[in-house]
């Protein structure tokens, strides 16, 4: 079997070696060493002011909206993993749907203006796939109409955009750690605040029951992580530019094999990328499942990453339409990407890919001569 994604695991003696030290030290949460030591290396690594560390991606985005006080509509994105319109509702917050660009996929700036209302307090957008959404139009409306932006970066681990860490933009990110993603600590997730040592002090008390010492000051929540999950982040981290390395040559491999033969979504020569996803966009949505089916047939794992559109919920109060959304959530499939996946596997998928698109075209020319 072939998984869409494996998680990297440093060598194991590493590991031993922190996890050894906590038998001593009998340390295992409440911000402990290696959980400080974590934060202090992301934020010298991805080039950010502050970083805390967090129990997964959601509960950051959920941290994020409270140490923002937000409290009514937030522009957001349909085209992203559920926890971006969940974290905003368990905030008793309200999504409010605009469609995304065509070719980026993330949340189209023109149309957010249109969006805006007196409840309006902010804008919660997705870098999809670790694709950039457009900042500056982004930054330049949350000017005019004072709007706080948060950007759901839990894929854009290390991407960046015109030289900058692309978590520079926005007055908060948010990073997920999970086993899935290219940086991982198992189970846990980060929140990047550019707003300074206020927002800080917010995040920092919400983030661990909203107390200082022997006094609540905020209602806060248990959104720490652990030091075991601390240390596997700590050894990972000395092996992330190899993985996005490695990840770089197999998308590659993926490019030159499917090169002419699928779409793909549009990564601009101003983005660094940490090729976090590998999605190819179908004509249609039946031309998907059938190539989903054929891979499966194959031992071969693929993922519907994101579907549905979120503005299609049915728990949602209000539905807005977001019909570009809405159709390439039918037609995008990401393949198999990580470490470890060899070119043969990789030329066996592409040409399984390739072979679904023939009999597509074959079918499709049968059709209109039969037509005629």
């Amino acid at each position: 079997m072939i998984p869409v994604t494996q998680p990297f695991l440093p060598p194991k003696d590493e590991y031993d070696h922190l996890i050894s030290r906590l038998w001593d030290s009998k340390w295992l949460t409440n911000n402990g060493v290696y959980v400080r030591q974590l934060e202090e290396e992301l934020e010298e690594y991805l080039n950010v002011p502050s970083c805390y560390y967090v129990g997964n991606g959601t509960i950051a985005l959920q941290l994020a909206i409270q140490s923002l006080k937000l409290k009514n509509e937030i522009i957001t994105t349909p085209f992203s993993f559920v926890a971006t319109t969940t974290s905003i509702l368990w905030e008793n917050c309200e999504p409010v749907f605009v469609d995304i660009d065509p070719n980026t996929l993330c949340i189209d700036p023109n149309k957010i203006e249109e969006a805006i209302t007196s409840n309006t307090e902010a804008i919660l957008a997705t870098h999809v796939y670790g694709i950039p959404c457009d900042v500056e139009r982004i930054e330049e409306i949350a000017k005019k109409h004072h709007l706080k932006v948060i950007y759901d970066a839990a894929h854009a681990f290390g991407v960046r955009y015109k030289g900058e860490s692309l978590l520079q933009f926005g007055d908060i990110s948010t990073l997920s750690f999970h086993a899935t993603k290219p940086f991982h600590t198992v189970e846990g997730g980060a929140i990047i605040n550019n707003m300074g040592e206020r927002v800080d002090n917010q995040i920092a008390l919400l983030r661990s029951f909203g107390f200082r010492g022997d006094d609540y000051v905020t209602a806060g929540i248990n959104a720490k992580n652990s030091e075991f999950h601390a240390a596997m982040g700590l050894c990972n981290l000395k092996y992330i530019d190899d993985i996005i390395t490695n990840r770089k040559k197999t998308s590659e491999t993926y490019d030159t094999l499917l090169e002419n033969r699928v779409e793909r979504p549009f990564i601009s020569g101003d983005v660094q990328y940490n090729y976090a996803y590998y999605p190819v966009i179908f004509e249609t949505e039946e031309e998907l499942l059938h190539a989903k089916s054929q891979l499966e047939n194959n031992d071969i794992e693929s993922r519907r990453y994101f579907y549905p559109s979120l503005n299609t919920m049915t728990y949602l109060k209000n539905t807005i339409s977001c019909p570009i959304s809405e159709d390439m959530a039918r037609r995008i499939l990401c393949l198999p990407l990580f470490s470890g996946l060899n070119d043969e596997d990789v030329e066996r998928i592409a040409n399984i890919i390739i072979g679904e698109k023939i009999n597509e075209f074959a079918h499709n020319r049968r059709s209109r001569l039969h037509r005629v």
